[in-house]
């Protein structure tokens, strides 16, 4: 048994040095864009990281240190504020054009709502973050770590998409599917502060509104995206923007429905508990 378990240590070890190379292959790349490209419009990835690492640093030293803990801490953080981001930046275009025109393909693929470059750069900056955090306190396990194959595909598609200033807006699209994360790491605050009683209006409220932003927020948009990815497929230029939005939306939609199947499980057995628990006091 301790040999599989040093089995495991030693392929987690080459997993996350693996990860880990690719992630300074990524900074290195934004770098030089900045700094010899004089692309100054990626600074906001870089503020991005350095804010959600302050964050890091204020919640570890002021509210807890347990690395899990304050990871997601953070996550909460995040899809709070770019949720926020994403509804304002639609709102606000929704009120200048219009949904019949912002849906366009144009709209989505060849201009740039006004915030969501900042937006999808901050958000950028996050998964470099949340990338490292995860590798610095092995907040991971596996071979090949979903959570960190899952960074790594975002951290690519975005900053490919930043760089040529194409799909900035569809990308903005699916990040409408953080409203929905805020109530899965509210959930898993809630359980690692030991609040498990199902039966308190506050779990049942909570569930409601993971259940909501789960179908409305993430999956139903993300099929959506999908739709009009395939229905528009013959207006797209030649080139790797189509295959890759198509590649990524289907590795969104697959995660989708595995995460479905795991919030499904989850409910049944806080159901569960709830009913072997009023059994027992009867």
């Amino acid at each position: 048994m301790a040999r599989d378990g040093g089995g495991r240590s030693k392929r987690e070890s080459k997993a996350g040095a693996f990860f880990m190379a690719t992630l300074v292959m990524w900074t290195v790349s934004v770098f030089f864009e900045i700094l010899f490209n004089k692309r100054s419009e990626l600074i906001p990835i870089v503020l991005g990281f350095i804010f959600f690492q302050s964050a890091n640093v204020v919640v570890r030293n002021f509210i807890a240190r347990d690395p899990l803990f304050v990871n997601t801490c953070i996550s909460l953080l995040h899809s709070s504020i770019t949720s926020s981001l994403v509804v304002i930046v639609m709102l606000n275009q929704w009120m200048i054009i219009g949904t019949d025109k912002m849906f366009e393909h144009s709209q989505l693929v060849k201009f740039t709502w006004p915030l969501a470059y900042q937006a999808l750069c901050f958000s950028c900056g996050y998964f470099a973050y949340d990338q490292l955090d995860m590798l610095l306190h092995r907040l991971y396990s596996g071979f090949i770590p979903s959570i960190l194959v899952h960074h790594l595909v975002l951290l690519v598609c975005f900053t490919l998409a930043l760089y040529r200033k194409v799909t900035i807006n569809y990308l903005i699209l699916t990040l409408i599917c953080e409203l929905h994360s805020i109530f899965l790491h509210v959930r898993k605050l809630r359980r690692m502060a030991g609040l498990r009683d199902a039966r308190s209006k506050s779990v049942k409220a909570e569930w409601v509104l993971n259940w909501l932003t789960f179908v409305f927020a993430r999956s139903l948009p993300h099929v959506l995206i999908t739709v009009k990815l395939v229905k528009d497929a013959p207006k797209f230029d030649k080139g790797i923007e189509l295959p890759l939005a198509l590649l990524g939306m289907a590795g969104m939609n697959l995660l989708n429905i595995f995460l479905g199947i795991d919030l499904f499980k989850a409910f049944g057995k806080e159901r569960k508990l709830h009913k072997d628990h009023s059994d027992h006091n009867e």
